[in-house]
């Protein structure tokens, strides 16, 4: 017949067990803690504008151009996205050592819509003497891209969430502008009206910049 033991040997038993568990519990925290010669920095994930390839080769606008100078005026040191590939540009860069149009736009602006066709039979007439650049002044790159495929123009754009572009030649905050821009990057002329056919593009041009076509 066994006899029951005593508290001593109860408690000595529990400290026993008690620190069996304790020393499990560091080998473990041990054993999963990173070593600093595999440690690895986890690698946030890439910026993205939320647009879609497939978005964008829908609308296939042309690229953007780009010139290995810089450029000077109003727009110097202005870095905008854009359209067709979402890099960044810097506007001055890409228009330097050309006169050119900027045209401020926008998704939800009827005037716009009738006037982009025109600019961009213009650009085509005019061929290489001019750049035409459309600047999409709302930060909704997915719903510029979408009117741009409806209405099937492939001019190269930019995108200017924050109406940089407005500011910085002091523009109204209306919709359509057209900013003429002379080659050495100062600006001719704040066109802030729609243009109402391709002659009037043209015309308007040929009096500000003296590019004809």
């Amino acid at each position: 017949m066994s006899s029951e033991p005593s508290g001593g040997e109860v408690a000595g038993h529990a400290w026993r067990w008690a620190l069996a568990g304790l020393i499990a519990v560091v080998a473990l925290a041990v054993a999963v803690w990173p070593r600093g010669d595999h440690a690895e920095t986890p690698t946030p994930p890439p910026v993205t504008s939320g647009v879609s390839s497939e978005l964008r080769a829908a609308a296939g606008p042309a690229d953007c151009p780009a010139t290995a100078t810089t450029g000077n005026g109003p727009l110097a040191g202005i870095a905008l996205t854009c359209l067709a590939d979402g890099r960044q540009v810097d506007l001055t860069a890409a228009l330097a050592g050309k006169p050119a149009l900027l045209n401020l736009w926008a998704y939800w602006c009827a005037p716009c819509a009738q006037e982009l066709p025109y600019l961009q039979q213009y650009a085509q007439r005019a061929g290489n003497a001019i750049t035409v650049l459309t600047v999409h002044s709302d930060p909704d790159e997915a719903k510029a891209l979408a009117r741009l495929t409806g209405l099937n123009v492939k001019l190269p754009g930019v995108l200017d969430a924050d109406a940089r572009v407005r500011a910085a030649v002091g523009a109204p905050a209306v919709l359509p502008v057209s900013v003429l821009v002379r080659a050495d990057g100062s600006v001719a002329d704040v066109v802030v009206r729609a243009f109402a056919g391709v002659d009037d593009i043209a015309d308007t041009v040929a009096a500000e910049l003296g590019v004809a076509a």
